[in-house]
């Protein structure tokens, strides 16, 4: 790999690609987790499915380790990779709620306040998690427990079709109906089988929630965090 190549590379995206020379790297790189202080050597910004598949199959070439980032999120940092490729998803931000057929088909770049704000217009929600600025892919490719996983489960268990590029750089989708093997993966199989450029999930209409403050004498902290602890497993 040389300046050539990733010259070329960078005029086949839509999106821009950063290098540890550019004026945005210092910002390209920064993770949710401050401790997460990773130096990757390309960070591709794609605006297309077409551009995470050149990203991909410049990765593979030029056997680069490649991490990919959604909403930037994850704790242990698997957003990023050192003196290897980054392809960050976070353009690609598409939401379209079809609320006749209760499902909203979700671009890996969203978070949750994305989504909750465009499902919420039509009296509908998916289970996902707690903070709004969560990235929707990570959380559910790792479940993605939220405040209504008690009542219609996890974000990945109201999933219903997933489009992946894989790592040749071939697009398929995956659903019940086409590639089930596949949507076993992002259902809790695992990671590396590809990325996913976009989810489909079923709806749920949204319950009334309450929200209610209490507190208690630190006496008491034991026996109530070891409730607690019972009640989620």
């Amino acid at each position: 790999m040389n300046d050539e190549s990733i010259a070329k590379f960078a005029q086949s995206l839509r999106g821009p690609v950063i290098g540890r020379d550019h004026p945005d790297y210092e910002e390209a790189r920064k993770l949710y987790t401050a401790m997460n202080d990773k130096r990757p050597l390309l960070i591709a910004k794609c605006a297309d499915v077409a551009d995470v598949i050149a990203s991909v199959n410049f990765g593979r070439e030029n056997k680069l380790p490649i991490a990919i980032r959604g909403g930037g999120h994850n704790g242990p940092g698997l957003a990023s990779v050192d003196d290897g490729l980054v392809i960050d998803l976070s353009m690609m931000k598409g939401v379209r709620v079809d609320p006749s057929r209760r499902t909203v088909r979700v671009g890996p770049g969203c978070t949750n306040g994305d989504v909750d704000h465009a499902t919420h217009a039509f009296g509908q929600a998916v289970p996902f998690g707690v903070l709004s600025t969560t990235g929707v892919a990570g959380l559910t490719l790792s479940g993605g427990h939220g405040y209504l996983s008690r009542q219609y489960g996890l974000a990945v268990d109201n999933l219903l079709e997933a489009d992946v590029v894989l790592a040749d750089g071939s697009f398929v989708s995956a659903s019940e109906s086409e590639n089930p093997d596949l949507l076993w993966a992002p259902r809790g199989g695992g990671g590396n089988f590809g990325v996913v450029t976009s989810f489909l999930f079923r709806t749920k209409a949204t319950p009334k929630n309450y929200r209610v403050r209490s507190s208690f004498s630190v006496r008491w902290r034991s026996s109530i965090l070891d409730g607690r602890r019972r009640e989620l497993c």
